[in-house]
């Protein structure tokens, strides 16, 4: 069964997901020193997802934008 051109997301792969695989759980845990080898790896605690969201820049005023705007 296709999908439809509207339900279709441009950037899917590229979207934060909300839940972690069991690796990827161990890996943030191995970073934050939560977990060392030889721990039970059923029932390991749970892992915050952070977010990633770019803000968008300021443009800067310059002296020729602004005589370009004076212009018109």
């Amino acid at each position: 069964m296709t999908l439809d051109k509207s339900l279709k997301v441009s950037g899917g792969a590229i979207k934060s997901r909300n839940v972690l695989t069991r690796v990827e759980r161990l890996k943030r845990l191995k970073e934050l020193d939560r977990w060392s080898e030889g721990d039970p790896v059923l029932g390991i605690p749970k892992t915050r997802v952070i977010k990633v969201s770019l803000k968008k820049k300021k443009k800067v005023k310059t002296e020729e934008d602004d005589k370009k705007k004076k212009k018109k």
